[in-house]
């Protein structure tokens, strides 16, 4: 029984969702011939019929679902006319005739759920006609109840006279709700469409419905101007034929009257021929009297009924002129709703070429992303590379100047002490030039007889030169080599608080005039010796160097790759 409910339950389901669909794609009112239409029946009749008790009669026993559905008159009194119109039908001759005229009637009059609802909450009667497992008395019963709701936007007109109900034959057709799997799976996806599709449908639906109860209402409205001019035609009639009544009570009036003069004048043996006389003219008058009176009563009802229908023509144009407005309403919302239905789809693409876009500017960024953690990456093990280099660099330079802090020093004061020893030289040397300049010049006939000793003269103090300058250039390029080698080391000592040498340090000539300081070593150097310009790590711009400083520092830079 449980599985029977079930499967009835689901079948009610099938039959609904596609009469309900079917009909709103069809777009006109059902009749009885539409296929759809009578599977639903024949459920609803199977549904009806589950769990039935049997009924013992003369002929043997009965099941029949017309007791139950006669029932529903006493729960509602709005289903006492169609019971009545069922019993009434004259081609109906078996009670199940009569279960299926009731639910083509219900149908019809758009009230079959409410019925079938009045019906299942008294459970306590149906119990007289199913038994206790039924699908009328469990709950799959209400919940066919609740999905015949949905039928109430169906419109369906039946012909019970010339149909035969009694004989039909019940049989559940299952070809009409096999579907495709991939039609079920399509149709799962455009929900959206469909769901606007629907509304489109069902606005389309009410429209033609107003349409025909326009068409209804324009029918009516004719055949009552027809009838009212039938009535005016009538009452034209029937004021003729009481002016004619008036005329002939007052020709009756003067022929009574004429008739009582020329009584009271003429003999009086024809008394009693006068008195049958007048006695039938009081039976005609009364006639004509009870004939005015009746044909005033007629004026009078088809006066009130010319107002009646005066009064009913008014408020159907009133109602007509609603339903043409609750028309262009509509129409509107229809427009309304395929404008709506085009702005969406225009957004939807829109939005998925947006999220498109997006996808791929979130990849290109996600790929860069990518790129710069890995230069970061590099950037930091370089920073760590140059830190450790740095720190390295600084130790070095603490172990240089605890180590040769002290010869440095010592350095400078000898390489100061041979240069003021060279000037001192430099000086007695050209004094002794100038003096024997002086003597050749008084003594020029000794010229030539005594060159040698000039000669020797010269050679030595050259030799002595040669001897100062050669510890003096080795100083220097050691100082150099090591001033190089940690040139910040040089630039934090200060500068030697003596004035710097008048003659440069390579090729010993006079520069007091044009006298330079190179940046590297701090040496003085003439124009010739310092020519060149390098940048240097304590300054941006290029600086002026001596030229052992820009060999050296050449090489370095040709060989370092920063």
């Amino acid at each position: 029984m449980a599985n029977e409910r079930m499967n009835l339950m689901n079948m009610a389901k099938l039959s609904i969702k596609g009469l309900i669909e079917s009909a709103l794609n069809l777009g006109r009112t059902l009749d009885s011939d539409y296929a759809p239409l009578q599977q639903f029946f024949v459920v609803m009749e199977h549904c009806l019929k589950h769990g039935l008790k049997a009924k013992k009669t003369f002929l043997g026993q009965n099941k029949s679902f017309w007791g139950p559905l006669e029932l529903v008159e006493k729960l509602v009194p709005e289903a006492a006319e169609i019971t009545a119109s069922v019993k009434d039908l004259p081609g109906l001759k078996t009670p199940v005739g009569r279960g299926r005229a009731w639910l083509r009637l219900a149908l019809m009059q758009k009230k079959l759920s409410e019925y079938m609802k009045a019906l299942i909450n008294k459970k306590e009667l149906l119990s007289e006609f199913y038994e206790p497992n039924a699908l009328m008395m469990e709950e799959e019963g209400a919940i066919i109840a609740g999905l015949l709701v949905g039928l109430n936007v169906i419109d369906a007109n039946f012909c019970m006279k010339g149909e035969d109900l009694d004989s039909q034959v019940g049989v559940i057709d299952f070809s009409m709700y096999l579907k495709d799997g991939n039609s079920s799976k399509g149709s799962e996806g455009d929900g959206q469409i469909t769901a606007i599709l629907d509304q489109k449908n069902y606005v389309e639906e009410l429209n033609r419905h107003l349409n025909a109860t326009v068409n209804n209402l324009q029918a009516k409205v004719d055949a009552l101007e027809k009838s009212n001019t039938k009535l005016t035609e009538e009452l034209a009639v029937a004021n003729n034929r009481i002016i004619t009544l008036q005329e002939e009570m007052e020709r009756v009036k003067e022929e009574s009257s004429y008739i009582l003069e020329s009584n009271r004048k003429g003999p009086k043996p024809d008394r009693t021929s006068e008195g049958q006389a007048l006695s039938e003219a009081r039976k005609h008058l009364k006639e004509e009297t009870q004939l005015r009176l009746d044909v005033e009563k007629e004026l009078e009802i088809q006066i009130s009924m010319r107002q009646e229908m005066e009064l009913a023509m008014k408020m159907l144009e009133k109602d007509v002129c609603e339903k043409q407005d609750a028309l262009v309403s509509l129409r509107q919302q229809l427009d309304d709703l395929r404008a709506l239905k085009h702005e969406l789809a225009f957004k939807l693409q829109s939005s998925d070429l947006g999220v498109k876009q997006k996808s791929e500017l979130n990849s290109r960024l996600e790929e860069k992303t990518n790129q710069m953690a890995a230069t970061i990456k590099q950037l930091e093990q370089r920073l760590r590379q140059a830190e450790r280099g740095r720190q390295s660099a600084e130790l070095d330079n603490r172990l240089f100047k605890q180590d040769f802090g002290d010869k440095i020093n010592s350095l400078q004061l000898e390489v100061e002490a041979l240069t003021r020893q060279r000037n001192h030289l430099e000086l007695e040397l050209k004094q002794e030039r100038e003096r024997r300049l002086q003597n050749s010049r008084s003594i020029p006939g000794k010229g030539s007889q005594k060159p040698e000793p000039k000669m020797d003269g010269k050679h030595k103090i050259q030799e002595e030169n040669v001897k100062l300058n050669k510890p003096l250039e080795e100083s220097h390029r050691c100082l150099l080599i090591k001033l190089q080698s940690h040139p910040m080391d040089q630039q934090d000592q200060p500068l030697s608080s003596e004035k710097p040498p008048k003659y440069c340090q390579l090729c010993q000539e006079d520069c007091s005039l044009t006298k330079n300081v190179c940046r590297n070593c701090r040496g003085t150097f003439c124009n010739i010796c310092s020519t060149n310009e390098l940048p240097l790590p304590s300054s941006i711009k290029p600086e002026r160097v001596c030229n052992p400083c820009h060999e050296h520092l050449m090489k370095q830079y040709s060989t370092s790759p920063s």
